[in-house]
């Protein structure tokens, strides 16, 4: 067996006007702002399996100049990079995400953005939320970050990876 880990990152402010949508779910608050829906957490899941694929990141697959992507649902664009990351020769096993913000309250979210995440991956995913504790951006309730580590298998390693 042969494992590769790749670790995402992403952050968005807050203010838009627009619905917050975090890991493929509505959430009551303002939204992010962003060029496609701003989801940090389908972000930083597809830059994970990004890096962990040695694919180019999210940014260069869905550059924010190209129109077609504004607005776009994040978690279609993290369907769109799991079959990118599967034609590469690659599984995956498993994703951990952490997401940080001060609000909204995050807890009774985390079951469904587990499950629209591990859809869109065709694996587990985890979530984890914690708060800035009133410390930078996201402890003043003016962004939101989101962290994840994922793990994919290959049986054998693609050519050039």
């Amino acid at each position: 067996m042969t494992l590769r880990v790749g670790l995402g990152y992403d952050v968005h402010p807050l203010g838009a006007d627009r619905p917050l949508v975090l890991g493929g779910v509505s959430v009551e608050g303002p939204g992010l702002l962003g060029h496609s829906d701003a989801d940090v957490v389908a972000h930083a899941v597809a830059d994970a399996l990004l890096g962990a694929a040695g694919l180019p990141d999210l940014g260069a697959q869905f550059p924010a100049d190209d129109d077609r992507h504004r607005d776009a649902d994040s978690v279609e664009l993290l369907r769109v990079v799991a079959t990118r990351v599967a034609d590469a020769g690659w599984s995956v096993v498993n994703v951990d995400v952490v997401v940080s913000a001060e609000a909204p309250h995050l807890a009774p979210h985390l079951g469904a953005m587990a499950s629209a995440l591990g859809a869109a991956v065709g694996a587990p995913v985890g979530v984890k939320a914690k708060r800035g504790e009133g410390v930078g951006a996201v402890g003043r309730g003016e962004a939101i970050v989101a962290w994840a580590v994922a793990l994919l298998d290959a049986a054998e390693v693609p050519e050039g990876r």
